[in-house]
């Protein structure tokens, strides 16, 4: 004989079967949105450069390894779209329309032609500056501090050309005529040359402006300039001039012409002075600039950096090939020896 079960018996039947209800109900209500969670797409960072993939692989290398420093696994939190231009300008403007088709979260650019072409083809797609010519002077930017709208990052000292002049004159006190090579492609070159143009005389200094546009130009823009008697060469920094360094270094020798540039790479690749700022920091922290991007940081609210820290390194290799003497004093002052 079936006994009919107690109140409790009852009570507590009733209590398990509201509580496995309240877990049915809440797995379906939250599991779509832990599985979203868990499936979401990795960000995709466009990468925009005016210059090779080869020769620039090492700075971008540097990026994508702070990237992973900070968090971010690639394929699973982020994933890249790179273009680069080989230093062709019009190319460049197209490059930059793919990446916003392609709907990047957001675009890190390498070069002037780089930053103003993202510029052009988006003004909603957040840019990150990494190198490139005075951003407020080519009109991207209304000023470093507060840069407004959809750019920010990282803007070198690249201009500094008279510093480089002035080492120069220290290297070879006798000098009174220098070259410089600038990349006609750069919106900001020309302008840049035409300064040094100006500033020659104040310091004893005939200044010859020579513009090359390809790697083909190089050889005789160096037999042009040694044949007008330059002492030197100082070159305009540009990717086109990253790109060709080792060529410009081993020029540079072959007519006996000492070469000032901006980055330490150049002067690893045999120029004999080298003076900026550390180029691979710049694309380290463009990376810090796109993780507070993608944590939801507007760019009108990140000011665009000036790192201030300058090197000066010095290949005493090349000035042994050469036949300059490095004046103790400046060997002092280098950070930098590469021997």
């Amino acid at each position: 004989m079936n006994r009919p079960p107690s109140p409790l018996t009852m009570l507590l039947s009733r209590h398990t079967r509201r509580r496995a209800f309240i877990i049915l109900t809440t797995c379906i209500v939250a599991c779509p949105f832990i599985a979203g969670a868990q499936h979401r797409p990795p960000a995709l960072v466009g990468i925009l450069d005016s210059g090779s993939a080869g020769p620039r692989e090492p700075l971008w290398r540097a990026f994508r390894e702070r990237l992973s420093a900070l968090g971010y696994t690639e394929g699973r939190d982020v994933s890249f779209e790179a273009r680069f231009a080989a230093d062709v300008g019009f190319r460049v403007i197209a490059l930059a329309e793919e990446l916003v088709a392609r709907r990047v979260d957001v675009i890190v650019t390498a070069g002037t032609l780089s930053g103003s072409a993202a510029r052009t083809a988006t003004n909603q797609i957040p840019i990150v500056l990494t190198t490139g010519g005075d951003p407020v002077l080519m009109g991207l930017v209304p000023g470093l501090a507060n840069p407004g709208g959809n750019i920010t990052g990282i803007n070198l000292l690249t201009e500094l050309g008279v510093k480089r002049l002035e080492l120069l004159r220290e290297l070879l006190p006798g000098i009174s005529r220098v070259a410089v090579l600038w990349n006609v492609a750069s919106p900001s070159a020309r302008r840049q040359a035409d300064e040094l143009k100006a500033v020659g005389p104040t310091l004893g200094l005939s200044i010859e402006l020579v513009g090359v546009g390809h790697g083909s130009d190089l050889e005789p823009a160096f037999a042009s300039v040694a044949a007008d008697a330059a002492q030197a060469v100082v070159v305009i920094t540009s990717p086109f001039f990253f790109d060709q360094r080792e060529r410009l270094a081993s020029l540079a020798i072959q007519y006996r012409l000492p070469l000032a540039l901006g980055f330490r790479e150049y002067a690893e690749a045999g120029a004999l002075v080298a003076y900026g700022t550390d180029l691979r920091f710049a694309f380290r922290r463009a990376a810090d600039y796109v993780d507070r991007i993608l944590k939801g940081v507007k760019p009108s609210d990140l000011p665009i950096e000036q790192p201030t820290a300058l090197m000066l390194i010095l290949n005493l290799k090349t000035a042994e090939a050469l036949g300059i003497a490095i004046p103790p004093t400046l060997l002092a002052r280098a950070d930098e020896v590469i021997e």
